[in-house]
This record gives C-alpha cells, sequence and structure tokens, in this order.
C-alpha cells in the first residue's frame, strides 16, 4: 500500500495541485485535505503548499495558522507526524511556532521568480534523506516574503545542530540571514522550504528533477519507519 500523504488546501492556495503531482509521481498517494476539517484522514504525512493562504492578510501564513486543519497538524507534528511547509507552507509552520524564526519581506522589496540553486546542508530529515549532505540542486523559487530571520542565539543554534536543511547558493535572493533556505525542528519531521521542489520534478516543466527528492524522502522515510 501507497504512503498516503495529505497535501492541504487553503482559500488562496496555488501549488496544492502541483504538490499532490509531486507526491504521486514520487510514488505516493496524495490525499487532498481542507482547511475548514479538523480530520487529517489517517494520513502519514502532510504537505503545505506554496500560495497566499487567506489572501496573506495580517501577515503571511497568520490567519492560516488558526485553521481547523491547523490544529490537528500542530498536534500530530508535536507526536511525530512528518510534515513539510513549501514557500507559504514554511510561512505558516513558523507562525504555528513548528519551526523558529519568521519569513519577511525580501530584503530589496520585489517579488522575486527564478530557479535557484541550493545547498542542501542537513540530508538526514524525513523529506531529505533522498540527497547527499552538501549535494547542489536546483529548483524554482517565487516569494515577496522569503527572507528568513531569527535571533542570533537562533540562528547559532541551527547552525550547530544541523538544523539548517538548505541554503542559497549562486546569489542570495532574498536577503535570508545566513542564506538559510529552509530549516528543520529538532526532532526533523518538520521542515520548511521557500523555493518550489515540487516544480522541479518532470523534465518537461521544470529545471530539474531534483525536486523531486523531498518527495521520494517521505516515502522511503515512512518504509523505513514501518520496516
Amino acid at each position: 500500500m501507497s504512503a498516503r500523504i495529505g497535501v492541504v488546501t487553503f482559500p488562496g492556495s496555488l501549488d496544492d495541485g502541483d504538490a499532490a503531482r509531486a507526491v504521486r509521481v514520487a510514488g505516493g498517494e496524495a490525499v487532498r485535505l481542507w482547511h475548514g476539517d479538523s480530520d487529517l484522514h489517517g494520513v502519514d504525512a502532510v504537505v503545505l503548499p506554496g500560495g497566499f493562504s487567506y489572501g496573506d492578510y495580517l501577515r503571511t501564513g497568520a490567519i492560516a495558522r488558526f485553521a481547523p486543519v491547523m490544529e490537528s497538524i500542530i498536534d500530530g507534528a508535536r507526536g511525530g507526524l512528518p510534515v513539510l511547509g513549501i514557500c507559504n507552507g514554511f510561512q505558516i509552520l513558523c507562525e504555528a511556532h513548528l519551526l523558529p524564526g519568521a519569513l519577511t519581506r525580501n530584503s530589496h522589496l520585489h517579488f522575486r521568480n527564478r530557479d535557484q540553486w541550493l545547498r542542501v546542508d542537513a540530508a538526514s530529515t524525513a523529506w531529505t534523506n533522498s540527497f547527499e549532505a552538501d549535494q547542489e540542486i536546483l529548483v524554482p523559487l517565487k516569494s515577496g516574503e522569503g527572507r528568513y530571520v531569527a535571533d542570533r542565539a537562533t540562528l547559532d543554534a541551527l547552525a550547530a545542530e544541523n538544523r539548517i536543511v538548505a541554503t542559497y547558493l549562486r546569489g542570495n535572493p532574498n536577503g535570508s540571514e545566513r542564506d538559510i533556505a529552509g530549516v528543520t525542528n529538532e526532532a526533523g519531521n518538520v521542515v520548511g522550504l521557500m523555493p518550489h521542489p515540487e516544480h522541479a520534478i518532470e523534465a518537461l516543466t521544470g529545471p530539474s528533477l531534483d525536486g523531486l527528492g523531498f518527495f521520494t524522502s517521505i516515502l522511503k522515510h515512512l518504509a523505513g519507519a514501518s520496516a
């Protein structure tokens, strides 16, 4: 039986369909989850996709954090449920305090849309175990509020504990502190990533196939957990 990966749809989600397709291409079963439904329907992991949940009112992710589905996801994540937040999903995870720090307006104040090189720094999380440490990958980036910020103590702890999942290479697109593109929690089951791996899974539409590794990683992790 294929692992069941939930993909949440909020009002304003743009990339939920792409994330669900990435799950299927990787070999998993995509289960659509609705923001207003607290039932996770027995999924084995969850993806919070990119977009503009609730129109980005107040600030990005601030309203989505209180959606009924998020209450269940927060409880599940604290109990070990793997969760991947992509772009707006990353913002939501920070608002929900499942990940440290915050995502703020790009330092140059422009929306940035480009194919972005990353280095995978932490290859031991539930979502990155298909990569080699320090592997360089190319995936799309598209965000206006993608600048990762945190206090110095938090940044030092993330680095010391190998919780910086990925860093920007060949130019920092948004002014993120220490070139951070993604981070994980202490347990390694919750990952936030600003670029979009779900847009780099097929040669026809992506700049590479590098993004697929995030989705094969979770299937590998779940297979190992059930062995």
